[in-house]
């Protein structure tokens, strides 16, 4: 019966499986140099679900894949691929079938092949490429990495605000460097600043020859090059854009940024976040053992120096702790509660901080907030252990130390788990992936010292 049921579910993931599926048959087609099964296996897959694919294979594989499949290959995965796969690809794969691609992807998303590479390959691609899209990478690549400037669009409408509706459609007709996709038209004056923007619904709802200065809004929302993307996020966030033209240091405009880029930038934030509080970096599964061991060791360095200042702690107690082998039994409680507790702040606060929730004005209430609310799970926590130490010891004093301690150790894990978030983030430091090492430091140490510094006063 067991068996029957484990095979069932195993065949509902496999049948849940797309990628899989298609991974494992890719696999077998690159293996068996079989250019037609691959060309049918690929025919008729979206972008997406073909990048997810390829993520899925090794990197052999990819190349392989790629290369067989040469201009027929669809090179808008690029864009949805995994980004250190993307990074490897573009460093295996010749610099002819780059140059293709970039010419056939976004101005942003073809910064983003190239972004890694050196400059003198970066260089040799520019000279295969015609020279509208040579210019927009260059401008995009006069940015840092992660900034508006490099996320951004060079391709996007603009047009005089002294035009009327019908030039605008014949010039959106007639003209090929256009974006194929744009929700907006951006209106610009004589020296290329943003004056407004026009819906693309709007403009077709109008006349031919009303001027565009009388239906453009000009309420914008002017995103500078050089912000970091993170703010690029909150803003399309706060204000439900949809688009937002990018300027550069004297106003001018320079390209826009779409949400859809931007969906990417919220979950790749939300991602780094997530890895950094569990001190990993920005590691995916596609890293190689060398950049996971890396990116994971320093921090595992840290917590050994915090685990052993813990000890120091216990070792000061050591003669109370050999007089009643109850304590050793029942420290680890305390502690293991405070870091949940603290890790539980911590987290809250560091999204908050992010999202930029979090600041001077609301902060003193906050603070409290959770103070309070350590203060309170102390004392539920603090009954609990208190019979199970009874009950398992059958001492009564042993219960109130536990208690007593337990408290003590909530409050300060709720304190610290809002407040070294909040100090790391003022002297300018990331507080993702250092607030842990402090955090539970500082739990640790407590939760011993408070509870045998009791039993010793107490017990002993």
């Amino acid at each position: 019966m067991n068996q029957r049921s484990d095979e069932a579910v195993l065949s509902d993931k496999e049948r849940n499986d797309p990628a899989g599926d298609l991974a494992r048959a890719l696999s077998n087609a690159v293996e068996a140099e079989s250019e037609l099964d691959i060309r049918e296996l690929t025919g008729d897959v979206a972008a997406a679900d073909l990048a997810e694919a390829i993520e899925l294979l090794d990197q052999d594989e990819r190349v392989k894949l790629i290369e067989t499949l040469g201009e027929d290959f669809d090179y808008e995965v690029f864009s949805e691929i995994d980004e250190t796969v993307r990074d490897e690809l573009s460093d295996e794969l010749p610099n002819e079938l780059l140059a293709k691609a970039v010419t056939e992807l976004d101005s942003d998303d073809a910064a983003y092949l190239l972004e890694n590479l050196e400059e003198s390959e970066r260089q040799e691609i520019f000279e295969q490429i015609p020279y509208e899209d040579r210019a927009a990478l260059e401008r995009n690549f006069e940015y840092g990495e992660d900034t508006a400037g490099r996320l951004m669009q060079s391709d996007y409408v603009a047009v005089a605000p002294f035009w009327d509706v019908g030039r605008v459609i014949d010039y959106m007709r007639e003209t090929d460097e256009l974006p194929e996709a744009f929700s907006e038209i951006f209106v610009v004056d004589p020296a290329f600043k943003v004056v407004g923007a026009i819906q693309l619904s709007r403009l077709l709802r109008t006349k031919r020859d009303v001027l565009v200065s009388d239906i453009m809004h000009p309420d914008l929302h002017l995103i500078k090059a050089t912000v970091d993307q993170e703010e690029v996020a909150r803003e399309f966030r706060k204000y439900d854009l949809m688009s937002a033209p990018v300027i550069d240091e004297n106003e001018r405009l320079v390209g826009v940024v779409t949400v859809d880029d931007v969906v990417d930038v919220i979950q790749e934030e939300a991602e780094e976040d997530m890895l950094a509080l569990a001190g990993v970096g920005d590691e995916t599964l596609a890293d190689s053992i060398y950049w996971t061991v890396r990116s994971r060791v320093p921090w595992l360095v840290v917590n050994m120096g915090t685990a052993i200042l813990a000890s120091m702690v216990i070792q000061l107690f050591d003669a109370t702790i050999e007089q009643m082998v109850a304590l050793a039994v029942l420290m680890p409680i305390v502690a293991s509660m405070g870091g949940n507790a603290a890790t539980q702040t911590m987290t809250v606060t560091v999204r908050a901080l992010a999202m930029n929730k979090l600041s001077t004005v609301n902060a003193p209430r906050v603070i409290t907030r959770e103070a309070v609310v350590g203060l309170t799970n102390g004392l539920i926590l603090s009954v609990i252990s208190a019979v199970v130490a009874y009950v398992w010891f059958g001492s009564g004093q042993l219960a109130v130390v536990i208690a007593i301690a337990m408290v003590v150790n909530m409050l300060v894990a709720a304190v610290a788990g809002i407040l070294i978030p909040i100090a790391l983030d003022w002297l300018k430091m990331d507080p993702a992936p250092s607030s842990g090492v402090f955090v539970t430091t500082i739990t640790d140490v407590v939760g011993f010292f408070a509870f045998l510094g009791l039993a010793a006063m107490w017990l002993l």
